[in-house]
């Protein structure tokens, strides 16, 4: 994460969704300022992970294959960028959301 300008500097990150545990976030959310247009949740990978993953939306596999424009953040910081996913973060495992116009909606298993 060196070299990264991030768009919230590290005291703009306030206690909002503590003890959540990790996620992955791209760029396109902590250094380009978008909100997550989709997030879905995975079987966490250990312990510390919520298995939270967000994503901006219109990242594509050649943005994702490079590992320097992702990383894993706690929970909470992603909450201080959009906290428009504080609602979902009880969500099950398996879960996958989408914004369509403003808001939220869960997706089903055949979208």
């Amino acid at each position: 994460m060196l070299g990264k300008i991030f768009k919230l500097k590290r005291e703009q990150v306030a206690p909002v969704a503590l003890g959540r545990g990790g996620c992955l976030s791209t760029d396109r959310i902590v250094v380009d300022g978008k909100p997550v247009g989709y997030m879905y949740r995975e079987t966490p990978h250990n312990e510390q992970d919520s298995g939270w993953r967000f994503f901006a939306g219109d990242e594509d596999a050649g943005y994702m294959s490079d590992s320097q424009r992702h990383g894993v953040y706690d929970v909470n910081t992603i909450v201080n960028y959009d906290p428009d996913i504080l609602p979902f973060l009880d969500a099950a495992v398996g879960s996958r959301l989408e914004r369509a116009g403003g808001t939220f909606r869960l997706l089903g298993d055949n979208e």
